[in-house]
């Protein structure tokens, strides 16, 4: 499964993103760290352009060393990233979705056009879910899933496997 790869591309573009946050941490004063991430940019705009995937392997590696080697021992983290102070705070609030099957009908008059498509919704989830587990059925190598990417519809006009879950997730955070 190709998915369960990153590009070169992808693997530069993530080592760039932890440079900066790393550099936040280091730098507290904003003129400072603007001097540094511009220099850090042009590092990694030197090459960019590179063509030669052997030179442009060994230089994301050795970046990759650099970055281990001069990282900060306790860089910010932000509050809702995992590890942070309020990580999965609000899911208390996230109440499942079939507790709105539960709902008064008058509790569920102030709200026609949710309940209307939620109903249409319920009845396609009914007639696709055959076809969505023999999907997910014949995709998963036999080890198992190497990743938790679901794979995507194959026919036009057909649905992903488990889009439910998609449609009707709770708010991430309370109002």
């Amino acid at each position: 499964m190709a998915s369960a790869y990153l590009t070169h591309q992808q693997k530069v573009m993530r080592l760039y993103k932890k440079s900066l946050r790393h550099l936040e941490s280091w730098c507290i004063f904003r003129d400072k760290y603007r001097f540094y991430a511009c220099t850090l940019r042009a590092r990694f705009d030197e090459n960019k352009l590179e063509r030669d995937m052997v030179k442009a392997t060994l230089m994301l590696k050795s970046g990759e060393e650099e970055f281990w080697s001069k990282q900060h021992p306790q860089p910010y983290i932000f509050p809702d990233s995992p590890g942070g102070t309020s990580y999965e705070r609000y899911d208390c609030y996230k109440v499942p979705e079939w507790v709105l099957d539960h709902w008064h009908p008058s509790e569920k008059a102030m709200y026609p056009d949710y309940f209307a498509k939620r109903e249409q919704w319920k009845k396609l989830r009914m007639q696709s879910w055959d076809s969505e587990v023999a999907q997910l059925q014949a995709e998963t190598p036999a080890g198992g899933p190497l990743t938790e990417a679901l794979p995507p519809a194959r026919k036009e006009g057909d649905l992903p496997p488990l889009w439910w879950q998609y449609v009707t997730r709770p708010r991430e955070r309370p109002t």
